[in-house]
């Protein structure tokens, strides 16, 4: 961890900051890369990588999402590198999304907390189910 902050003389791009700061941008990025939307997208196009996907195919597999919220997951996620946008100059335009490497290296510690939530959603609902049935107080 380094003593700077993002802003602040000595701080350098790429430096660890503290994630409790507001103005740590790994905070910022976990905020965008920590969605339910985010995680799915990435979890699709892995599982076709190297391949590409097209925004309608990538809808379909993705039960739940409006077509607004794939535009922009997928537009946050190619700004940050995550994900590489291809367009076709056909009428209309054919458009293609694939994982880089970055997206790729994203998907691994994704799938880790999908496995943690599967295994431990159980405990989670016994949980809330005793706080709902428990008075307010």
């Amino acid at each position: 961890m380094t003593t700077s902050r993002p802003g602040e003389p000595g701080w350098r791009p790429g430096e660890r900051g503290d994630l409790l700061d507001p103005r740590c941008p790994a905070r910022r990025l976990l905020d965008r890369i920590g969605t339910k939307w985010t995680s799915m997208v990435v979890k699709v196009l892995a599982e076709e990588a190297p391949d590409e996907l097209r925004f309608a195919e990538l809808r379909r597999r993705i039960p739940g999402i409006s077509q607004k919220m794939l535009s922009v997951t997928l537009r946050s996620l190619v700004r940050d590198g995550l994900v590489a946008r291809r367009v076709e100059p056909t009428v209309p335009p054919a458009v293609h999304y694939r994982l880089t490497e970055l997206g790729l290296s994203l998907e691994r510690p994704l799938s880790a907390l999908r496995v943690w939530a599967e295994t431990h959603m159980p405990e989670i609902d016994r949980s809330n189910q005793l706080a709902d049935e428990s008075p307010p107080g």
